[in-house]
């Protein structure tokens, strides 16, 4: 068998420069896009760097123990990230992810969420401060980031068979660590646990039903992804991929479900509740999600902007460039500047790859290739 050789463009050499209009323009908090959609979602990866090599993200064959990550100086710092987000919320943003590889490899994280806990929105809120992570130091961290001001946390887990999870983060990782550390999250206070698990088809998706019967009544919500065709390195192919109907049909031939109302706009996840004798929705038992971003597109109402661990701007999570705010940012701009500089970024967006993938030639090695997941985060 041959070795699969999978080319990694590097998207963090270059980036468009952001240009500043003449006359700066304050902030209204009502941006939108060429769709009318509005920017209230701003994931920031605080790292390139992860302790797992999940072969759907950042597979060990390309990122090995010679692959070059981002120098220190190179990243934005903690004060720098707030300056942004003090200015992205102030264009309509109300909630902030922390986002990597994985954030909590970031020294002293606590202090970021710290300092973005006392920001505020246009409307004199604090922002829905959450993080997503792989679970691998949430237990020696949840309290910190609790005490620090952060509000939610989402955990990724691929199932509980200790043998499928080893192999699929591909390190040797134990699950009883990863459910330690959702435990941790639980007794440090922080509300509305999810935790995402990333469904291929052949691989895990025997551990669907597990996963529900184990988190079902435990105030965490379990959210199911297809599988997707992020970056150019995980050899996404489409039989891999379990359609979200098909899932739901599988939990509910056990599992009683009923659907739910989406909790606000744009909302990437299904929601589907656990039903009592009834036929009605149980509080108590919780509820799953389905986000189905390959089989139903959500480009329509997606209102979340990604910012790179070293200051590039995102606008879709298959986006082939991004924005240089970190130039701005050294080289002396006034946040007035800045602020001006991110609105015609976003109004002039226009992604929704989704609703195109089918229509779209496949990439090729001299072509646009999409950022890595890990770069911008998830």
């Amino acid at each position: 068998m041959s070795e699969r050789v999978i080319p990694l463009v590097d998207q963090r050499i270059a980036a468009l420069a952001p240009k500043v209009p003449a006359q700066a323009t304050a902030p209204t908090g009502l941006l939108t896009d060429t769709r009318g959609r509005p920017l209230r979602d701003l994931r920031i990866s605080v790292t390139d760097r992860c302790n797992f090599r999940c072969n759907y993200c950042m597979p060990k064959e390309v990122f090995d123990k010679d692959h070059a990550y981002l120098p220190h100086n190179a990243l934005l710092s903690f004060e720098e990230i707030t300056r942004l987000a003090r200015l992205f919320l102030a264009h309509g943003v109300r909630k902030i992810r922390l986002t990597g590889g994985e954030p909590l490899l970031r020294k002293n994280l606590e202090e970021l969420v710290a300092q973005l806990a006392q920001l505020r929105t246009v409307d004199g809120l604090p922002p829905d401060l959450t993080l997503t992570t792989n679970g691998s130091l949430l237990a020696r961290k949840a309290r910190a980031l609790k005490d620090a001001g952060l509000n939610r946390v989402t955990v990724s887990l691929d199932g509980l068979d200790d043998a499928v999870f080893r192999r699929m983060n591909d390190v040797d990782f134990p699950v009883a660590d990863v459910l330690a550390g959702i435990e941790a999250a639980h007794a440090a206070g922080l509300s509305h646990i999810k935790v995402n698990m990333v469904v291929k088809r052949g691989t895990n998706d025997h551990e669907i039903l597990p996963m529900a019967r184990h988190f079902r009544g435990t105030g965490t919500t379990l959210r199911f992804i297809e599988y997707m065709d992020v970056g150019a390195t995980n050899g996404w192919r489409m039989d891999e991929v379990l359609p979200s109907a098909e899932l739901i049909a599988r939990l509910r031939a056990e599992l009683p479900l009923v659907p739910l109302s989406p909790t606000s706009p744009g909302e990437t996840a299904e929601r589907w509740g656990y039903a009592n004798a009834a036929g009605q929705h149980d509080p108590a038992l919780g509820e799953v999600g389905v986000i189905s971003s390959v089989t139903q597109a959500f480009c329509h109402d997606c209102n979340r902007a990604r910012l790179s661990t070293e200051g590039r701007l995102y606008l879709c999570l298959f986006a082939t460039q991004g924005h240089d705010l970190r130039g701005l940012l050294r080289g002396g701009a006034t946040d007035e500047a800045i602020a001006s500089a991110i609105a015609p970024i976003w109004q002039g967006r226009t992604d929704r790859y989704s609703e195109l993938r089918s229509s779209l030639a496949a990439d090729t090695t001299q072509g646009a290739r999409r950022v890595e997941m890990s770069y911008i985060g998830g």
